[in-house]
């Protein structure tokens, strides 16, 4: 009897840790990202679909070291405003995050999308778990080239259009704008996302390339796309998918957020943040994090403690 207590004990202290550690990857997984204008984080990402494709993202990912895998881990923890003072220049698109250095690349063949100046913008951002906080939405002045990296010089003082604690519909939060009038030719919408139902901000670049008339009531598409252009062999060429219809068609069950543990802590004053960013580190490991994994997740912790039990019972039958 002794013997099956200790094989009992044994099989229970060996599920625990497992059951710990899928619990703890499930609740680190709340993020997200724009997927129209697609950012680049995501264009380059497996959910991307055929725009991975492209040369921009090729180079990206080549000189990231890594695929994106985690295209809506993008954040960094504890900025609460500072922004321009934390992350570098030319290193807004990465957030300063070395995981994700590869979307600083000053190219100018990128996947885009067409936008009319003037025209009515409604922003749709990815998201795998709701959270409170405030969007901001800042374009590029006039005179900015895409073939020189993006700094913080680049982005006018204040956003075009703010948005704060909007409801997540369908696995996207959705922001409704006006974009500028003056705007012309390739220019970059760089979001900002800080949250405040967890101590991160969330960083991302929209390639954007405005043309036609003003005053048009959306974005130009093609039909059957969602007007996103990008390169397979240096030509432009419209994508054939959508990513935002890609990661909205299985949204997974909204969780309530809770502050992630594991957060960086970026530099706390510009001094440190010239020095260079490489202490900063993704919020989450840089593997996980992607929508369709978190029902995995729940599962895997479900089968885990199913499997616990069932050790438990048999060997306690064969007392």
């Amino acid at each position: 009897m002794t013997a099956y207590r200790t094989a009992t004990a044994a099989a229970v202290a060996l599920a625990a840790p497992l059951l710990l550690t899928t619990w703890a990857a499930g609740t680190a997984s709340a993020h997200g990202a724009p997927t129209s204008p697609v950012s680049r984080v995501v264009a380059c990402s497996p959910e991307g679909g055929s725009l991975i494709r492209t040369s921009a993202c090729r180079a990206a990912i080549a000189a990231n070291g890594a695929p994106f895998t985690a295209w809506d881990n993008l954040r960094v923890g504890g900025v609460n405003g500072r922004d321009r003072s934390v992350i570098p220049d030319g290193k807004l698109c990465s957030g300063g995050l070395p995981a994700y250095k590869g979307l600083d690349l000053a190219r100018a063949d990128f996947p885009s999308t067409r936008l009319t100046p003037g025209a009515a913008l409604t922003l749709t951002y990815g998201s795998t778990i709701p959270h409170k906080g405030t969007f901001k939405l800042y374009l590029t002045k006039q005179g900015y080239s895409a073939t020189r990296p993006l700094k913080w010089s680049d982005l006018p003082e204040k956003p075009f259009a703010t948005a704060t604690d909007p409801a997540m519909v369908d696995g996207a939060y959705r922001i409704k704008a006006t974009l500028p009038s003056d705007r012309t030719g390739r220019q970059m919408l760089f979001t900002i996302w800080q949250n405040s139902s967890t101590p991160d901000t969330y960083y991302s670049c929209s390639d954007v390339v405005f043309s036609g008339a003003s005053g048009a009531s959306k974005p130009t598409r093609s039909a059957g796309t969602s007007g996103i252009t990008g390169s397979t062999s240096g030509d432009k060429s419209t994508a054939d998918a959508s990513p935002s219809t890609k990661l909205e068609s299985s949204p997974p069950s909204p969780t309530p957020a809770t502050p992630a543990a594991d957060s960086p802590s970026p530099a706390a004053s510009s001094s440190a943040a010239e020095a260079g960013t490489d202490h900063l580190t993704p919020a989450a490991d840089s593997t996980s994090g992607s929508g369709p994994a978190l029902p995995l997740v729940a599962g895997g912790a479900a089968a885990t403690l199913l499997l616990t039990a069932g050790v438990a019972f048999v060997l306690r039958r064969r007392q």
